[in-house]
This record gives structure tokens, sequence and C-alpha cells, in this order.
């Protein structure tokens, strides 16, 4: 895919259920209110339709737990403003402007999103600007009422052990700490045949053959191709900028030159603009790598890995003279997560190939070569690794650190982080049934029968 950010499927699920419960009609009025504070029929509602779409189930009466969670956020809430918290503007208008784009590019454009919520765009953007307004100031609150509760000592881990349940201490997984050689194919060769296949596309297109018909045939977007490469009216900021770029500046009919992207290389072929969205097709091609680049690659692979077991170099000297992954050769091969920094892996933070290639090695044993990918492209959208640029590795086990119960001795600072975790969830109730208590908050008797989680609700229902 080509998309930037792509829409999730839950973004859709919301779309499509905002759709089918547009004919569902009820009478808004307030149900409860926390000091100067309403909360509406509507915002329940709007709450169900949420948790319906991304599939959420709950043992509760799920209108009674969206009612309890406003509620506590109305508190958590009132109390900033007493604190003078300042909303962070930065985060507000990139989850507006992110909102906004995404009902924009599935609606069709602003026209159409305007017809769908009944609303101009300018009130559509004030509502929402409020919502995450109000969603920051609530979490800043969160964030100081956590703040105070200090850093854990080894007296209070230990206090802590022994009064839980050992049945309740945290599972600590499996972890890995594994050094890599790599080699890269003739990304050169690669890349030019790409761009050779491009430009003659993009001349047959030139010369009368349908843009649509070689786009099915032979684009590598599975999403568009089928679609004639089309992908539809779509804001600009949801594409990688320098794809947005050339379609922006081409004019309909006129096929671009050809543009890289980490997704691989494009011609563009604009069908329409609207303001900052765009609706284009577009034929997406991948560098191919030949068998022979591979067994190249593991050949050598293979050889450094005989030296190694031999004894005739060490791992470290034969990263730091023939590896090409420039992040791991200067420190010996160690690998090391890329989003924490971390020289430890946790099965789930592995790529499937690195994972299948060591998960029955011991310490110390090394893998036959393996094709798997570096960390210069994409977020996979499901599991925690980048999907980059194809590479060819033998990984070293060095280090296994079995799953195990959490232990004082060996792993202190994962239990100093549970222990502060658990004193801020006490300190957050605290402070809610302290609230709860002192302010004056209303419901209406129509959730009398609600099973709330906490008790200091019981004492807040209006009379019938």
């Amino acid at each position: 895919m080509t998309r930037k950010a792509i829409l999730t499927l839950s973004f859709f699920a919301v779309a499509c259920t905002l759709a089918s419960a547009q004919k569902y009609r009820y009478i808004d009025k307030t149900v409860a209110s926390v000091g100067n504070e309403a909360i509406m029929i509507s915002d329940i509602e709007d709450g169900v339709k949420d948790r319906k779409a991304q599939g959420l189930n709950s043992d509760r009466n799920v209108r009674c737990e969206i009612l309890e969670s406003i509620l506590e956020s109305k508190l958590f809430l009132m109390q900033a403003r007493i604190d003078s918290l300042s909303v962070n503007q930065d985060n507000v208008e990139g989850m507006l402007s992110q909102r906004i784009d995404q009902y924009l590019t599935y609606l069709g454009g602003q026209e159409e999103m305007e017809k769908y919520f009944g609303k101009p765009l300018y009130r559509l953007r004030q509502d929402w600007r409020q919502q995450y307004e109000d969603m920051s100031l609530t979490q800043e609150e969160q964030q100081e009422i956590m703040k105070k509760v200090p850093d854990m000592t080894p007296f209070d881990v230990k206090a802590y052990m022994d009064t839980v349940d050992a049945r309740n201490l945290p599972i600590v997984p499996i972890k890995y700490q594994l050094s890599q050689i790599c080699l890269y194919p003739d990304r050169e060769a690669a890349d030019l045949a790409v761009r050779e296949k491009l430009l003659e596309l993009r001349e047959r297109i030139i010369n009368g053959e349908k843009f649509s018909t070689l786009a099915r045939m032979y684009s590598e977007d599975p999403g568009s191709a089928r679609r004639g490469g089309e992908l539809g009216m779509a804001s600009k900021s949801i594409f990688w900028p320098v794809f947005s770029d050339a379609a922006m500046a081409l004019k309909p009919g006129v096929i671009s030159q050809i543009v890289e992207t980490p997704d691989g290389f494009h011609i563009i072929d604009v069908i329409e603009k609207r303001g900052d969205m765009f609706n284009a097709r577009h034929i997406l091609l991948k560098p191919k790598y030949t068998s022979e680049d591979r067994e190249k690659a593991f050949k050598t692979l293979d050889s450094l890995r005989t030296e190694i077991l031999n004894g005739a170099v060490s791992f470290k000297m034969a990263a730091n003279f023939y590896s090409q992954d420039a992040p791991t050769k200067t420190n010996g091969g160690q690998m090391s997560d890329p989003n924490t920094g971390s020289a430890y892996f946790e099965i789930d933070q592995l790529k499937p190939e690195d994972y299948k290639a060591i998960k029955d090695l011991k310490e110390g044993e090394i893998s036959q070569p393996v094709e798997s990918t570096d960390n210069d492209g994409r977020p996979d959208q499901v599991k925690d690794f980048v999907v980059g640029k194809t590479n060819y590795k033998i990984i070293r086990v060095d280090r296994i650190i079995p799953a195990h119960t959490a232990t004082f001795e060996n792993d202190f600072s994962q239990l100093q982080d549970e222990v502060k975790r658990t004193k801020q969830m006490a300190a957050i109730d605290e402070f809610l049934d302290k609230k709860i208590a002192e302010t004056r908050i209303t419901i209406d008797p129509m959730f009398k029968d609600c099973e709330f989680r906490r008790p200091g609700w019981a004492s807040k229902f209006s009379e019938d």
C-alpha cells in the first residue's frame, strides 16, 4: 500500500456502524450531571456505537459501563480546570486533522462529509476539537495524580512481594539477546530493472494504452490494482509526502515521472484534485532479487558460519568486517530493539523469519543463513516490527532468559515498575472516590440497576 497511515479496520467499522445507526432515533435528554457538566443520552449512544465498531465486549451492561466512564472523565476534567492545566494543542490538532482526513477520505470529500453528518465542516471541527481538548485535560490530570507517587525503593518492592499472592506476580516472558551478520542483495541492479519496466509502461500509456489496464496487470499494490490502480479521493496527508507532492504537482491526464517511496517505485496519473485531496491511479513495482543474489549471499554467510564455529574468526570480528548492516556491525553484530534500545527481544518483537531461524537454538549457537528484512521501511500493522529492505543473515543466540515468575534478585526493575503502577492506580481510585463523595452529582434513576464499579455512585441518583 502507498498510504503512510493505513486506514485501520476499526475506522471503517466505525463509519459503517455510524451509517447503519443513522436510521436509529431517540429523544435526547440529560441523564446525569457532574457539577455544571451535563451528560446526554447521545453521549452514551455514541459510546455504544464506538464499542460495537471496535468489537469490544463487556460482561456488564455496556451503557452502564460507558456512563460510569464518562462520569469519571468529568471528575478529572473539573479538577484539571481547578488546577489550571493546559491543553496540549499540538496533540489536539494532530488528532483532529487525522480524524477529519479519515472521514474525508472514507466519505469522498467535504460535501459528502457535511451531508453525512448534517453539519458544516467548521461545526464538526469545533465539536471534535472540544472533545479532544477535554480528553487532553483529562489525561493531563491523571498524569498529575500519578506523578505524585514517588519512585519505589527496594524496601517498597520487597514489601509488595511479601504481601502479594505469588500467583499474582508478573510473568517475565522468554527473552533473547542476539547478534547478526547481514548481507544485502545488489539493490542497484534491482532498482534499475524496476525503473526500466516502469519507463516501458509509461511509454505504453503515453502511446495510447489504458493506465487502468496496465495497473491491473502489473501493479504490486493489491488494494488498488484490482480497481485499475485507482486510490480514491483521499487527503494528501495519508500518503508518503513524496508521493503526495508528486501527485499534487500533476495536471489530470499527465503521467508522472518515476516516484520512489519506501514502498517501491510508482508512476502516477491524477484523476481529480480538490483542495488538499486528490484521486489518482498508480502503478507500484518493487525491486526483485534473483536466486543468484540469494545463493551468493547464502554461500558467503555459510562460509563465515563455518569459520566462526571452527574458531578461525570470532563472530564479533566477522560482523565488524563483513556485515553490511550499519546499526549492528560497529557493535560486533549485536542487535537491539529500534523502539526501546533494549538488547533483549521478546518473541513478538522479532521478525517471523528471524524467530523461525533461532527458536530451536541454544545459547552460543548460530543459525543457518536466512532471508529477512531490515528496519528501513513501514511498521507492520499487526506485529511490533518494521518491514524493510530484503537482507540475508546469520544470527547467533548470545543469551536466552527463560520465561519465569518475576523475582526480586533478577527482575527488580520490572517489579519496581509494577509496584509503582499499582500505587498509581490506587491513587487514581482514591481521587475518584473522594471526588464522588464531595461533588454535586445527579444520575437519572433509569440507570439505578447498573452494577457500577464504584459504590459511591449509589447515593447520587435523583428522585423518581
